[in-house]
């Protein structure tokens, strides 16, 4: 069997796939895990990736992996119209609670409910289980098969710390949509600004560098408001020299972002929040219920670094830096993905056993 990965904004830029969001890194690893891989596009493109449409794909030697999870049902339809057992396999790789219209949440329920559903992370596997239990028919859920793992990060891209003259403070996420709440970022920054010198960096979506939120951070004369970075090497050498970020998220499925900061060396600063739970360990001594929590904890983050650094290391068990390493390695996930699919629909394995 073939795979082919459909993620429908996906950006194609020279043959590859662009973009920095977690949705562009997912594909490019599926690609990387499944040597010949194709992605699904509008039209058949040249260039590394070979990009074919959907009504063109052999669905009896090939395995979709539908990013669009709501709509597998439609993909399923259309392969069917050239084969007669299409190979649908969902990938959740966000929060399920984005979907609060009926049919929008019945639509996902019944697609995970009739399709192998692999997930980004234990938080979100629950989250499915719970739409399928509570919206799909008895008979179709009792069927249901979701796996899950951590999505992990590429250990190898990490670049050795690089301390800044002046602290630098990441807004970790590239939208400045109202479930990211970057009016309390913003809020937060602003007073811990007025008391010690820090640099703020934001990089953007381009769809949101214009917004009023983005111009409004960018008129502080201590922030850094711009696009994302050209390349991964640049993304990672970037974060080398951040000194610590401020998380003020509603929900994540994961937090691919808030992770690579972490094992980049900075220190983060999260909301109590059930989703903080699966990144960090228990005990993590910088998670704050208030904005003044939040102001005081990332003023010691960026005044003194490396005791807010020595105090994860406690409550890591001696070492931060090793337990992030264990249980947010991509090769995990690598490993987990390779085995579903082998196990759902006989795809042959193309990572190393560990």
């Amino acid at each position: 069997m073939n795979v082919a990965v459909r993620l429908g904004d996906v950006q194609l830029e020279d043959g590859r796939v662009g973009g920095h969001d977690a949705g562009a890194t997912l594909v490019r690893r599926l690609l990387r895990v499944f040597p010949g891989a194709q992605v699904i596009g509008p039209e058949r493109l040249p260039g590394a990736v070979d990009v074919v449409p959907l009504d063109q794909v052999d669905g009896s030697r090939t395995v979709v992996v539908n990013m669009d999870v709501i709509d597998s049902v439609a993909v399923w339809q259309v392969l069917a119209g050239r084969c007669e057992r299409p190979q649908v396999m969902n990938l959740v790789w966000w929060n399920p609670s984005r979907y609060t219209r009926t049919v929008d949440v019945a639509a996902l329920a019944l697609s995970c409910a009739l399709f192998p559903t692999f997930c980004n992370s234990e938080r979100t596997a629950t989250e499915v289980r719970e739409v399928v239990a509570g919206w799909a028919v008895p008979r179709l859920a009792e069927r249901a098969r979701i796996a899950w793992v951590n999505l992990g990060v590429r250990l190898d891209h990490v670049r050795p710390r690089q301390e800044p003259p002046v602290p630098v403070v990441l807004y970790p996420a590239i939208y400045l949509s109202d479930r990211k709440r970057p009016d309390l970022f913003l809020q937060v920054v602003e007073r811990v600004a007025a008391r010690t010198p820090i640099r703020v960096e934001a990089r953007l979506h381009e769809s949101h560098l214009v917004t009023e939120r983005a111009m409004a951070l960018s008129r502080k004369e201590w922030a850094w408001v711009g696009p994302l970075t050209a390349s991964r090497e640049t993304y990672w050498d970037a974060l080398a020299r951040t000194t610590a970020f401020l998380a003020t998220a509603e929900e994540e499925s994961y937090g691919l972002e808030y992770v690579e900061a972490l094992v980049a060396g900075a220190v983060g600063i999260f909301p109590d929040r059930p989703w903080v739970h699966g990144i960090v360990p228990e005990g993590y001594p910088f998670a704050y219920r208030t904005a003044d929590e939040a102001e005081s904890m990332l003023l010691r983050a960026v005044t003194s670094p490396a005791a807010c650094r020595a105090e994860m290391d406690r409550a890591a068990g001696g070492d931060f830096a090793a337990w992030l390493r264990a249980r947010h390695d991509d090769d995990t996930f690598d490993h987990a993905v390779t085995a579903r699919m082998q196990e759902w629909f006989g795809v042959g394995a193309a990572v190393p056993a560990a």
